[in-house]
């Protein structure tokens, strides 16, 4: 089966190769949806600024289905970073990103540094140090649970991502936990690729990859190395603000992925039918995914996928929304055997006030 996952691979770089090698043109408003570059980098020459943003939840997980895993999610985070920008295409930014359980001791129960250096050009763009994922790595659940942004809101790695009129490709790598006598070596990485073959079309594909590293610690050479993949592949549809809604969208596709204890076991595949459907109007929205397939089993993966069938949808509303502010309150309904009444009510505050010009200096040229 390890054959299986080269020709996935092989096939990608295939389709990668095909969609780039078009020649680039001006990217349209269409086409870069879901790709941004540093969140609201000031264009200006030799400037300093400041950005500050963060989100406050409540996501309660009531969970029959998985009774280890229920448990109330409740908290704050708050970013508040500085960045020196060079030129209009390099940008260097530093500062910290803590959370706060509600009712958590100490305070801030993890404080995650925010410092990289990011390039940013017309179709290309470069981060490499600690930078937030949540804009650049929207994955699908399966491979990606979106509970991850609550305790790991950065990649701490590298990303490149490259945009043109057809689309973009990601390629990135994140560092989990660096190998020491108490600490595993363990990291991730991933592709992630949107191509519209018409662009101004409804009809797109989306491919993602992922692939984790899971080894032992400087004292303990002997633990199994465990090593996972998933892989994702879907048709899509787009008719927003085509109709009376202001999103429309419909994606189907396949789902494979695989998973290895080298000393125990060889890989160990599974694969599945995935759909999803996103519709929006006004301050009101739902979301509805479904698998059928065999179980899957990823670190990082929503625990609902190891069942063999699975729906999940989510109802949500806008209560209110600002310049720089917006709250939301949503209910998800889990479907699962044995467990159709699986329930995830919850509310979000997200803000951002953008990044904000301190200081400019003169060109010493």
């Amino acid at each position: 089966m390890i054959k299986k996952f080269y020709l996935i691979v092989f096939v990608s770089l295939i389709t990668v190769s095909a969609i780039f090698a078009q020649p680039q043109q001006q990217v349209t408003k269409a086409d870069t949806s879901g790709v941004k570059p540093v969140s609201g980098a000031a264009n200006t020459t030799n400037t300093l600024d400041i950005h500050f943003n963060g989100f406050a939840f409540l996501d309660d997980h009531e969970y029959d289905a998985l009774i280890p895993l229920r448990k109330t999610i409740s908290g704050t985070r708050t970013e508040i970073d500085m960045g020196y920008n060079v030129d209009s295409l390099n940008h260097f930014v530093m500062g910290v990103n803590p959370l706060h359980e509600f009712g958590g001791v100490p305070f801030y129960v993890q404080v995650n540094p925010v410092a990289y250096y990011s390039y940013t050009g017309k179709h290309w763009l470069y981060n490499m140090g600690e930078f937030p994922r949540n804009d650049l790595l929207q994955y699908p659940r399966a491979l990606i649970n979106d509970s991850v942004q609550y305790y790991r809101p950065n990649v701490e790695g590298a990303l490149l991502r490259n945009k043109n009129r057809f689309g973009y490709e990601t390629a990135w790598i994140d560092w989990i936990s660096r190998q020491t006598p108490t600490q595993r070596n363990e990291f991730m990485a991933g592709e992630m690729i949107k191509f519209a073959p018409n662009p101004g079309h409804a009809f797109y594909i989306m491919h993602y990859l992922l692939f984790m590293h899971d080894a032992g610690t400087k004292s303990d050479t002997a633990a199994p190395i465990r090593d996972q993949g998933g892989f994702q592949m879907r048709l899509g549809l787009d008719y927003s603000h085509r109709t009376v809604f202001d999103s429309l969208k419909f994606e189907a596709g396949y789902m494979f992925t695989e998973y290895r204890v080298r000393s125990q076991y060889s890989w160990r595949t599974s694969d599945g039918f995935v759909a999803s459907v996103y519709i929006s109007r006004k301050r009101f929205s739902i979301f509805d995914e479904f698998y059928k397939g065999e179980p899957n089993y990823l670190t990082f993966g929503d625990p609902f996928y190891s069942k063999t069938i699975y729906n999940r949808l989510d109802v949500m509303y806008a209560a209110f929304i600002g310049k720089h502010l917006k709250g939301q309150f949503f209910m998800g309904f889990h479907q699962s055997p044995s467990h159709l009444s699986d329930t995830q009510p919850g509310f979000r505050v997200v803000y951002d006030i953008g990044r904000k010009v301190l200081a400019r200096f003169k060109d010493d040229n």
